[in-house]
């Protein structure tokens, strides 16, 4: 029989067969397989096919999905831990969550055509500054515990003293957090102090503190005199806040605190079992400039009209490597604006008369178990309460909650802890009843008076800005979710070509599983029987990608690419650590590599030395040598992106790897560039024993506008024993501590890349890698008789990527690769990844999605540039008043009667006949990034800002 006729390949694959013939022969080659023999060094080709033998339809995908996920059981969650069940509204989960125009986002580098997540950016940070009470914030973390742990590493640069190193963690944060402040704080030679905060003892060597509010068994403390005496000593205090408690309860800046960190996940996103969640972190103004992550702020366009843009940018790993004080390369911006939607669409009020319902019924269950005369140890509470039982053991309430699927929480000194949320009704509240013993004809009486008598109650107004208080009905929801969508250029729009990135489709019918909600409403820390089906499709994705690296042992904690980098030299920390070689500390990196692989060697603890690459974009070989054996004493690794940032399959990559086993060290390989190897090389077999996965980029999980993302690693078998485990749920029973929340990072997106690779099979696998390495080789073929293509490997040919040079034009037009980057815009492009790794230059990666068509436009514009920029160069237009300068150009600018620049509006607009069927029109002219930095503001606008 003939395969199924609904192959998922051709819908991945964007040229068809016709059009890959004719790019072939526009190479001068006959077959696929030839072009990837010309591009991929023989050394290290493989020539056995994948061992993946699932290759299923859309539909068949949509079957065997529903059939894993019923595995998992939906027990009511009442653990609480940070994670609690929430009620996602309609409107934001199909305009948002499942909208293509907003989770196949790019981050917003390019702040003209990203003006609407940007707002929506603004927006989060304008809610949690207002429920913090204190004035700045970031576009959100990872999760809560690596927050807490960056908190943790900001405080200790900012004090850094060699005699002061120790910071206290309350015993009452969640054991998650303590467990990830372990990990972080080691290679810095930080003290942790684990203790009871009524009981410490503040001196000079305690440079901050962490603390729980409401602490992880419910209580409520008052820190306000803690925070005095950490002050009296100079030791700076972070308060881990629960978000909806902060609707309540008095805010953590007006009580003394210097950082909140936390977690959104109950505004509106499901718990997903671990997550993606969008964590905050705010300061007060002191740490301005050093706050970790993203931050959104206000500046104009050249018009003098408002615009958003990424402030700050200077900060970043990509500029500051290794001297970066973090390897932060995104952040969660999908769920930062869903959470931030959820403030919009409910409100102030209806905010509170949430957070109050949810406090109520905490209220009236303390009650009912007080009549149960069961002992509530919890004095003053929000949503949780721990209890000692009374009459049962707690071997018996856990069987009789489970027969009834209900979860509780289980402390080791014989104490249960109760979390209440917003989708706890009165009938959760009798079915727990029943369970500690009250009689089935008993009714709850819910009529009494059990407003909260919290003492720490909130004061101050939250979220007056208009924002919060205009879109409360279905309708203008929807309105204002569909006008910034309309702002953003995204994969809906056109391709987004940027270098390093892995901007391919991401299809529907893999995003389907993620709302699921056998998938979606799992808590994190739910027994591991109840979580079968999760446990299925986790150990099927391990067994692909130890398949397709060669790596046999893989961990799914790490929530994102730079976090896969530092997990997988923590791994590496560790290993040498355990043969009695702590010494080895020293990290070698090209100079060419992504400016958070030295970042991260610097937070594992390790001396970053860079190796030199010669003139063909290469790692110098002769260099790399020298520093080996410079260092061979103390190597710990090599940290190495194949193929290069480049865009060129080194040949020498085996001997490269050989060079550092010699020594000792061990090879990590940033798997950033992965998409041009899958199916036709693997890491493990050229030396590799080390690799982070971006699952957004090479395994389809969509960028979000900055995040979610997924940075697993696959190690070598020696290594097994040194992956990180987790402090709740028991996943090894060897490992190190945890570097991420949740046992398995951002679990409630793993569906989508194993969705990814079940329907493209071993043989679409291998097709995506040789069709991402035509595209940019056809790419190349039509550019380079126009632009200078800076590197080719063997045999002349790229990767899947490559770089055209723009700065020979700097020096004869003044045109600059920026000028270049804002002028695609006017064609509708997004441009290709700037100035990275060369300044001055662009990084195209069209992916193996693109069309030939969509390819040849994108070609078609650069063309078009190129004889823009000519006209410059000759005279022909205006050096300064030219349309590459005044790129882009905004539709109110274009139909204004005040048109005063020497070229025509047809040549600003619609400079190519395609764009006349459907242009993309920037919101805002070209964004004035010193103003930015200059005038500092990163909430939303005043109201008298606002024009309507």
């Amino acid at each position: 029989m003939t395969k199924h006729n609904d192959s998922f390949i051709p819908r991945h694959i964007g040229p068809s067969r016709k059009d890959i013939d004719n790019m072939l022969e526009s190479l001068g080659l006959d077959s696929l397989n030839d072009l990837v023999r010309e591009t991929i060094p023989e050394s290290i080709l493989s020539h056995n096919p994948l061992s993946i033998s699932r290759e299923i339809s859309e539909h068949e995908l949509a079957e065997i999905s529903r059939a894993i996920a019923e595995k998992n059981e939906l027990f009511l969650s009442f653990i609480g831990m940070g994670y609690y069940g929430t009620k996602v509204p309609a409107v934001i989960q199909r305009n948002i969550l499942e909208n293509p125009g907003w989770y196949t986002q790019y981050t917003p580098y390019q702040a003209e055509i990203s003006q609407g997540r940007l707002e929506a950016l603004l927006v989060f940070q304008t809610m949690i500054s207002d429920l913090t009470a204190l004035p700045l914030a970031n576009a959100s973390l990872l999760d809560e515990a690596t927050a807490a742990a960056e908190a943790m590493a900001m405080f200790y640069r900012e004090v850094k003293k060699d005699d002061r190193n120790k910071f206290f963690v309350s015993e009452l944060c969640h054991p998650q957090t303590i467990d990830v402040l372990k990990t972080r704080s080691s290679p810095f030679g930080i003290e942790l102090v684990i203790g009871d905060h009524t009981a410490f003892d503040f001196d000079e060597t305690v440079f901050g503190t962490l603390l729980q509010y409401p602490a992880t068994d419910g209580e409520i403390y008052d820190y306000t005199g803690f925070c005095k005496s950490a002050n009296q000593v100079g030791a700076y205090i972070a308060v881990v806040a629960d978000i909806m408690s902060l609707l309540l309860l008095t805010p953590p800046g007006e009580f003394g605190a210097d950082v909140a960190v936390g977690n959104t996940q109950r505004f509106g996103v499901p718990m997903g079992y671990g997550g993606p969640h969008a964590a905050y972190f705010a300061a007060n103004e002191k740490f301005t400039r050093k706050l970790p992550g993203r931050v959104i702020g206000v500046t104009v366009d050249k018009h003098g009209n408002k615009a958003y843009r990424m402030a700050l940018q200077t900060r970043e790993q990509h500029i500051r490597r290794e001297k970066a004080t973090s390897n932060i390369c995104t952040a969660q911006v999908l769920l930062a604006i869903m959470a931030g939607m959820y403030a919009v669409y409910h409100g102030p009020e209806r905010l509170k008369q949430i957070a109050t319902d949810i406090n109520e019924k905490t209220n009236l269950l303390a009650a009912k178990f007080k009549e149960l005369d069961h002992q509530v140890l919890t004095e003053q509470y929000f949503d949780t309460i721990k209890i000692l039982p009374t009459g049962l053991t707690v071997d018996q309430i856990k069987k009789l909650a489970e027969s009834n699927h209900i979860n509780f929480r289980y402390f080791e000194d014989g104490g249960i802890g109760i979390s209440l949320d917003e989708t706890t009704t009165i009938q959760n509240i009798d079915s727990i009843l029943k369970i500690f013993g009250k009689k089935e004809s008993e009714k709850i009486d819910d009529s009494s008076n059990y407003n909260y008598n919290i003492k720490l109650k909130r004061k101050s107004e939250f979220l007056t800005h208009p924002t919060f208080n205009s879109y409360h009905s279905e309708t203008e929801m929807m309105r204002y979710l569909h006008r910034l969508e309309l702002k953003d250029l995204s994969l809906n729009t056109s391709m987004i070509p940027l270098g390093s990135c892995t901007m391919k489709l991401n299809a529907a019918a893999e995003m389907m599983p993620v709302t699921l909600p056998e998938f979606s409403n799992i808590h994190p820390f739910a027994p591991i029987e109840q979580t079968q089906g999760y446990r299925q499709l986790i150990g099927e994705l391990n067994e692909y990608l130890a398949e397709i690296t060669g790596l046999p042992a893989v961990s799914m904690q790490p929530n994102s690419g730079a976090q896969g980098e530092y997990t997988g030299l923590m791994v590496i920390r560790a290993y040498h650590q355990n043969r009695g070689e702590g010494q080895r500390n020293v990290c070698l990196i090209p100079a060419s590599a992504h400016g958070t692989n030295p970042a991260s060697g610097i937070m594992a603890g390790m001396k970053v030395i860079v190796v030199a690459c010669d003139d063909n974009g290469n790692i110098h070989v002769a260099d790399l040598k020298e520093k080996a054996e410079q260092n061979s004493a103390n190597l710990a690794a090599l940290m190495v992106t194949y193929p290069s940032t480049h865009g060129v399959f080194e040949e020498e990559i085996g001997e490269v790897c050989d060079i550092i086993h010699k020594h000792g060290g061990q090879v990590y390989m940033d798997g950033a560039n992965l998409n041009a190897m899958v199916g036709l090389c693997r890491p493990a077999d050229f030396g590799a024993d080390v690799i982070h996965i971006n699952l957004h980029k090479t395994f389809a999980i969509p960028h979000g506008g900055g995040g979610p993302g997924m940075g697993p690693i696959c190690v070598a078998k020696h290594l097994e024993d040194f992956l990180p485990k987790h402090s709740v749920v028991h996943t090894a029973d060897t490992g190190t501590s945890a570097v991420s929340a949740a046992p398995w990072g951002s679990a409630n997106i793993l569906p989508i890349s194993w969705a990814y690779i079940s329907m493209m099979g071993a043989e679409g696998l291998t097709l995506a890698s040789q069709i991402a390495i035509l595209n940019a080789n056809y790419m190349v073929k039509k550019l380079e008789d126009h632009f200078p293509i800076l590197y080719h490997g063997l045999n002349g040919r790229v990767a899947h990527e490559f770089i055209i040079d723009l700065r020979p034009f700097r020096k004869t037009s003044g045109i600059t690769d920026e000028d270049v980057a804002k002028r695609l815009m006017d064609y509708g492009f997004h441009a290709p990844t700037m100035s990275f790794p060369v300044a001055g230059t662009l990084m195209i990666e069209p992916t193996e999605s693109e069309s030939k068509a969509e390819l040849d436009r994108f070609c078609d514009a650069l063309i078009s540039i190129k004889k823009e920029i000519l006209d410059v160069e000759n005279g022909k237009a205006d050096s300064e008043d030219n349309v590459l300068k005044n790129a882009p150009h905004t539709a109110q600018e274009v139909v204004s009667d005040d048109w005063t620049h020497p070229y025509t509006r047809e040549q600003a607009a619609y400079p190519l006949p395609y764009l006349k069927d459907s242009k993309f029109w920037p919101s805002v002219g070209r964004v004035d990034n010193a103003y930015g930095d200059r005038n500092l503001f990163c909430a939303c606008p005043p109201i008298e800002d606002f024009k309507y």
